[in-house]
């Protein structure tokens, strides 16, 4: 769904962001939401190792 906007889509999102947020408030927004993905790509990367040690466990066995 997110694959289809396309240039002038995203610039548009872009632009309304900035009026409905404000030039000051928006560095706060991305940054936010850049720790939150960071933080979900971590505990992502976690529960696959979690995964991959149980079943190297299991193979010892």
């Amino acid at each position: 769904m997110l694959t289809n906007i396309g240039i002038p889509g995203l610039i548009l999102i872009l632009v309304l962001a900035l009026i409905i947020f404000g030039p000051k408030k928006l560095p706060e927004i991305g940054k936010a939401f850049g720790e939150t993905l960071k933080e979900f790509k971590k505990s992502t990367r976690e529960l696959t190792n979690d995964d991959d040690d149980d079943k190297k466990k299991e193979q010892l066995k």
